[in-house]
């Protein structure tokens, strides 16, 4: 395995793992925007690093336009407001105070995060997790046992907002959490509608409609348009 960095045309270096793998037949890039920005290169165990870096030459562009549209990640900080919900919440810290987070305001729009500061980022992320996993069972609650799924998981997936299994799991990516809630809602009955159709037939967008009522295409080109931006923290 080789670490290296990959310039781009901003100036921004990206982290860049190259290495050879048993069973790989082809060169694959895989760029990432979460939780970190960086390229991971695979390659069959034949084939020199330095062919790696070729095709990594030939694939600049579309590399470039990945990370050109991928927001940059920020960094939260004590005194800096995200939107969760469709909210405005302030982020405070209270080094005295035993670890953990707790909410508070006339509209609970004030999350302290106590302990350490160096850990404040990742108790924010926990919390906005939970709240988001609590906010999946409210929605899922509101419709008709037979759309209800076996069991719920929260993931961060970078390609996929939600997903339905054969074995009844549906999944959703937390980071809904930063969309409007209509958009949350939309996602929560797209998945929903799996559960009597595995399919986009039309019949599928009509349980979609059914369960969320007007505004899905409205949902579904929001999440289309503002996406990446879900990925900005963390």
């Amino acid at each position: 395995m080789k670490t290296e960095s990959y310039l781009l045309e901003s100036g921004e270096e990206i982290p860049l793992t190259i290495e050879h793998r048993r069973g790989a037949r082809n060169i694959t890039i895989r760029p990432r925007i979460t939780p970190h920005r960086e390229i991971h290169v695979s390659l069959p165990y034949w084939t020199p690093v330095s062919s790696a870096r070729a095709f990594l030459g030939q694939k600049r562009r579309w590399i470039e336009k990945i990370f050109a549209t991928a927001p940059k990640k920020i960094k939260i900080c004590c005194g800096d407001a995200i939107t969760i919900f469709g909210q405005d919440v302030s982020i405070c810290h209270d080094p005295s105070g035993r670890a953990g987070v707790y909410m508070q305001g006339e509209n609970n729009n004030i999350m302290v995060v106590c302990g350490s500061v160096e850990m404040l980022e990742r108790r924010v992320r926990d919390e906005i997790k939970k709240q988001f996993l609590a906010a999946v069972k409210r929605e899922i609650a509101s419709v008709p046992a037979a759309f209800r799924p076996q069991s719920i998981a929260v993931r961060d997936t970078t390609s996929r907002w939600g997903s339905c299994s054969s074995t009844g799991t549906i999944s959703f990516s937390w980071r809904l959490a930063f969309a409007p809630p209509s958009v949350m809602r939309y996602v929560i009955m797209h998945e929903l509608a799996h559960k009597r159709h595995m399919d986009h037939s039309p019949k599928f967008w009509a349980t979609v409609s059914e369960l969320y009522g007007p505004g899905v295409e409205r949902a579904k080109m929001w999440l289309s348009k503002h996406g990446q931006e879900l990925h900005r923290y963390f």
